[in-house]
């Protein structure tokens, strides 16, 4: 009978031009949180580990952080990790996206001495994750380069290819058996031109425009060479997976049907994710990147372009290295033809293009982020279109409060954005198998301090036993997570006017 009436109302549906999208997620998709060593784990200098980049950044100007703070302690889950491994459990998430700390593991950055301390303590956590049936996506770089190795030129030196894949290598060895989802590196924006273009991240190099296209340069030959040990050392008998993870924000033209607003739009895109994502996919930077920044370095009276050129060898070498489409992302912005001069060597110049954010978009506690859910649907279609539908994991996901129990904007958040892959799937056919939550718990936000709160669970920095408690937006992933659906009865359908 039910079935009978279900028949009925989906041919009512469909004569009178109303359109469902099921509000369940298939079968086969994944539900996580995240977060990374340096931003949670504290014990910066204990059992043996030694300085990161952040860490001498942060110790040698505090005033770069907004309250003052640092991560020496954070959260403490290097002492902790056990009652993090319970607050998953009770979430019931398929994955937990965590980093290691090259630091930890290799005190003097290269593999010539390794720590076993820092290892037992990454074994220890797999180990009570897989006990408890939650598979480790891990991350070997999130932003905390050894100190030393930075002294030696970081990523800016070529020497980085062997550092990396070194470490790379190490860690498949020692954890490949038990992780089958690896991730090289997170948001190369953020390491290039944050830090190496921006100066406003570690190791605070400000020389966009040249450091940050060489810092990508190297990353992206770090990435294809450890993508290459992994598939022919590791990949025959441990079976993972491996890609890296690149920050994606909606472009979108201020004018749309405009086109040099729309041009604007999609150089934007280019610069700021796609000189990433391009090489994985067709080995090389973006044509529009390689055309603006060869003609800008022309007019500045550069013999060549300030942009590396890739070598045949190189591109056949990057090419092809990515298992699956990482994706992190929080907001959108509006685009526009740039009318006003840029600093010489800024990147944002080589793109030609300016960006804004509207007043009356909702805000966050982070003032980079807005909610922007249509544009999250957008970019979607766009990653589809553009890289031939690939499979695409949404490696981080979340909006920054002040920390409420009761979060209600965080809950709000989630729901349209998980709304919008939804629709993604259903209506554009979008492979989107998994989703990331961004943050487990309040953590150390870089420059926010512990000003912005990502987390699904508080942590009270004011007490020395770090206090979890877990907020009204962890009880709601939980039972999304529970129903596999964005409705708590039948998940089935929900349906607009066209």
């Amino acid at each position: 009978m039910v079935k009978r009436w279900m028949a009925h109302i989906l041919f009512l549906l469909f004569v009178t031009g109303i359109e469902c999208i099921p509000r369940k997620f298939p079968s086969d998709f994944k539900f996580g949180v995240g977060t990374s060593a340096y931003q949670i784990e504290g014990a910066w200098t204990e059992d043996h580990k030694s300085e990161s980049i952040w860490e001498h950044y942060i110790h040698s100007n505090p005033k770069v952080i907004a309250d003052g703070s640092n991560a020496d302690v954070a959260c403490d889950s290097y002492h902790k990790y056990e009652e993090d491994v319970e607050m998953l459990k009770n979430l019931g998430v398929d994955h937990y996206r965590f980093s290691i700390s090259w630091p930890r593991i290799l005190p003097n950055g290269t593999a010539n001495h390794v720590n076993q301390n820092g290892v037992q303590y990454y074994r220890n956590l797999i180990k009570l994750l897989k006990k408890n049936k939650i598979e480790p996506m891990v991350t070997l770089y999130h932003w905390d380069l050894p100190q030393v190795l930075q002294e030696q030129g970081g990523f800016a030196s070529e020497k980085l290819v062997k550092w990396f894949t070194d470490y790379a290598r190490l860690c498949f060895k020692l954890f490949g058996k038990d992780v089958k989802t690896w991730i090289t590196f997170n948001e190369p924006k953020q390491i290039c031109l944050f830090g190496y273009g921006l100066g406003v991240f570690a190791p605070a190099l400000n020389k966009s425009g040249e450091l940050d296209y060489l810092c990508a340069y190297n990353l992206l030959k770090a990435h294809a060479e450890a993508w290459h040990i992994y598939n022919n050392e590791f990949r025959p008998h441990q079976k993972g997976r491996i890609s890296m993870v690149v920050e994606f924000s909606w472009h979108e033209p201020l004018l749309p049907d405009v086109p040099a607003f729309e041009e604007a739009a999609i150089s934007n895109l280019e610069f700021m994710a796609g000189i990433y994502v391009n090489p994985l996919y067709r080995g090389d930077w973006p044509e529009i990147v390689k055309a603006k920044v060869a003609h800008n370095s022309r007019k500045e009276g550069k013999d060549r372009s300030r942009l590396p050129e890739f070598s045949t060898e190189e591109i056949n070498q990057i090419k092809g290295t990515c298992d699956f489409l990482a994706v992190n992302f929080y907001t959108s912005f509006l685009v526009y033809p740039s009318v006003t001069p840029q600093p010489e060597m800024y990147s944002a110049r080589d793109a030609g293009v300016s960006s804004y954010q509207p007043w009356y978009w909702e805000e966050a506690k982070s003032v980079w982020l807005k909610v922007t859910p249509w544009g999250f649907k957008r970019l979607l279609k766009y990653l589809k279109d553009t890289y031939d539908n690939p499979e695409i994991i949404i490696t981080e996901n979340g909006i920054s409060d002040g920390g409420e129990l009761d979060d209600d904007l965080r809950i709000s958040y989630m729901q349209q954005h998980l709304n919008a892959i939804l629709e993604a799937i259903w209506e554009y056919g979008v492979n989107v198998s998994g989703y990331t939550v961004w943050s487990l718990m309040d953590s150390f936000e870089w420059l926010d301090g512990y000003q912005s709160r990502f987390g699904l669970y508080h942590v009270d920095f004011s007490d020395p036993r770090r206090q979890r408690t877990m907020k009204a937006s962890a009880r709601y992933y939980k039972d999304i997570i529970k129903n596999r659906s964005l409705d708590k009865t039948s998940g089935y359908l929900t349906c607009s006017l066209e």
